[in-house]
């Protein structure tokens, strides 16, 4: 498997970046501000990532997502940790993710992978996105965010 920056002429992988966020608006949004690498085996894109700055010094890992016909491979930490390797390589000193309350397993790869838990974003759910999410049984309606000095 390879992971690399999104060629400039090829479209993002859409229906990946769908699995992990819904909206329309947000996917395009951070897309336009950031640098989005895919993992590619075989000739297929598997799983993608976006990198966005949002302060001096800081960035954002958004989007993590892996092709469900690939889930339980390792291929979301291996796009974690290369996230981390990249933030790294540009300079970064921290680097932060959110996801949802209810995301039981997203919530053990980011501390797997050394992020620390650091503030709740509440009710972002409900302020962000207009249709009722749910995950694993569980309404998601805070954003956890994590982070972690690099």
């Amino acid at each position: 498997m390879e992971i690399r920056k999104l060629a400039a002429q090829e479209q993002p992988p859409m229906d990946l970046l769908f699995l992990a966020d819904p909206s329309v608006r947000l996917v395009k949004d951070y897309l336009q501000r950031g640098q989005c690498y895919v993992a590619v085996m075989e000739e297929s894109i598997v799983g993608v990532y976006v990198l966005i700055p949002t302060r001096p010094d800081t960035i954002e890992l958004v989007n993590v997502a892996v092709d469900e016909a690939h889930h339980g491979k390792g291929i979301g930490k291996k796009l974690v940790l290369h996230s981390i390797e990249v933030a790294k390589s540009l300079g970064y000193k921290t680097i932060e993710v959110g996801t949802g309350n209810s995301s039981v397993d997203q919530l053990a790869l980011y501390q797997k992978c050394g992020f620390r838990m650091s503030w709740i974003d509440r009710d972002f759910f409900l302020r962000h996105y207009e249709e009722e999410i749910y995950e694993n049984g569980i309404q998601v309606v805070d954003m956890v965010r994590l982070s972690q000095d690099i």
